[in-house]
């Protein structure tokens, strides 16, 4: 892999957008150079595509799901097609994750495993396309027979985030495609690549022209036109709050349906019975996958006061065992920030902690490393109050607060606009489903930590977001539902008197 990385950084990879079945530069030519964040080396170059670019794009998605080869195809067809991206994610893994490495800086062990997983999607997506089915009435009366279809919602405009470039998407792209839909889909403008790549997959696969369409470029104008156009009937967005309530107001334009993930700030809750040790390392990893760079990191410790001195204490003991460092060593568990400007968030965000009387556990030094490398940090006496316990940091912090029993563990987790996620610590039954009810997040995991399988559903509540992916109701998010009333034999009633 280092032999294939120094390659890249002498001659850097350059994309194509996908639209309507051929590969193509932006109009006009412009481009995107994307410096690795963990070796300062430009890795990728994209197109900067134009409002004319994604107007294209839009008019080939259109187009191919009013022609029906694929809306209305058999979901046996479909999924053959799905699957054999599975397959092809598969053969190129080692290559898409090195891609994602140089691009997000996330160690070279995970990106192999999130290419893995996103291949998992697409074979369920692959089984999710024979199995889509609506419903029957057969209790309408002799003359009546009632039908109810699901049908694909039409074209969709897919804008995903640079934490999990082919993971997210992963999460949406196939399942929108086996209920039939057309697709256009905006990865972000920082980690462009695997998206791009799919494009060759998709072609090779047999997918028909015009019906998946991927443009890189800037969410002004590239996102924005897929939230302005009358033509794109859903658009699944992933991504800021901030972002999220622009892509809303934008949407009322043609009453656009909307699946939005967004910020999240999730709890870990951790009861004193739990098994400790299982506890740290699980709390460890919630708040540092990927940097912390995750919407559903556990950034929030909520930990019972009798044991939450100790607990923290051995928080920041294991963290130094934690190796923070180039990401393609294969000892590396963190690696660099996405950008310099994300690097200044956290540790402001740091600083005004320790401000308003946070204190620093471990971690809080980013001048003591080179590069763009955030060291975990642990700040301890958090209030509910301060910015470092309400506001999504997106980075390797975690903010600690004590409990002194379950009502307040559970009051604790749910002062929070947000609802995307939470983490729960117990060997204790009763108190565990206690949690599971009635935290409100549309993920609890109970003594694991992101631990994901196709066949659940992600998404939030309150200010996280809208919809659900994934699963059966993944697949179910991309349709419309049909009534139909279909009268048996002859109508002997009528409206007009004589007739």
């Amino acid at each position: 892999m280092l032999d294939q990385a120094e390659h890249i950084f002498a001659a850097p990879r350059r994309y194509r957008n996908f639209i309507d079945g051929r590969f193509m530069d932006a109009e006009g030519g412009g481009i995107i150079s994307r410096e690795s964040p963990a070796h300062g080396r430009v890795v990728s170059i994209y197109p900067a595509s134009t409002r004319a670019d994604a107007e294209a794009a839009i008019r080939a998605a259109r187009a191919s799901f009013i022609a029906g080869s694929w809306a209305f195809a058999y979901g046996g067809d479909r999924a053959h097609v799905l699957r054999k991206v599975a397959d092809a994610l598969r053969h190129n893994a080692d290559e898409l994750a090195l891609i994602e490495t140089l691009e997000t800086s996330k160690p070279l062990a995970a990106s192999k495993g999130e290419v893995l997983f996103a291949a998992e999607l697409w074979d369920y997506a692959a089984g999710a396309a024979r199995t889509l089915h609506g419903d029957s009435h057969n209790t309408l009366g002799a003359a009546m027979l009632g039908l109810v279809l699901r049908e694909p919602i039409g074209v969709v405009g897919i804008i995903t985030p640079w934490n999990f470039p082919l993971l997210i998407l992963s999460e949406r792209l196939p399942f929108a495609l086996a209920a039939g839909c057309s697709v256009v889909v905006k990865p972000s403008e920082l980690t462009s690549g695997t998206a791009l790549m799919l494009g060759r997959y998709l072609k090779e696969a047999g997918l028909p022209d015009g019906v998946c369409n991927i443009v890189a470029g800037t969410g002004d104008p590239v996102g924005q036109a897929l939230l302005d156009s009358d033509d794109v009937d859903m658009v699944a967005f992933t991504g800021s709050i901030r972002v999220g309530r622009a892509a809303i107001a934008a949407s009322a334009g043609n009453i656009k349906k909307l699946s939005l993930e967004l910020g999240g700030k999730s709890p870990s809750v951790v009861f004193a019975d739990c098994d400790l040790e299982a506890a740290v390392d699980g709390v460890i990893k919630a708040a540092t996958v990927n940097m912390g760079e995750c919407c559903i990191a556990g950034s929030r410790l909520l930990v019972e006061a009798s044991i939450a001195d100790a607990f923290q204490t051995r928080i920041a003991e294991r963290l130094r065992d934690l190796r923070m460092g180039d990401p393609l060593e294969p000892s590396s568990r963190i690696g660099a920030i996405i950008n310099r400007a994300q690097f200044d968030r956290i540790d402001a965000s740091v600083r005004d902690g320790v401000r308003n009387g946070a204190r620093i556990v471990c971690g809080g030094d980013p001048e003591n490393h080179t590069g763009l490398y955030y060291p975990p940090t642990v700040l301890a006496d958090v209030t509910p109050d301060m910015a470092v316990a309400r506001q999504e940091i997106f980075g390797p912090v975690l903010a600690v607060m004590a409990f002194e029993g379950l009502d307040e563990a559970i009051h604790l987790a749910n002062d929070s606009e947000y609802g995307l996620a939470a983490y729960v610590w117990t060997n204790d039954l009763t108190k565990a489903l206690a949690c599971v009810r009635r935290i409100r997040a549309g993920r609890v995991w109970v003594n694991s930590a992101l631990q994901g399988f196709p066949e659940l559903p992600l998404g939030g509540f309150g200010q996280s977001g809208n919809g659900r992916e994934t699963g059966r109701y993944g697949i179910e998010e991309y349709t419309e539902l049909k009534s139909v009333h279909l009268q048996i034999g002859p109508q002997t009633e009528r409206w007009v008197e004589g007739a």
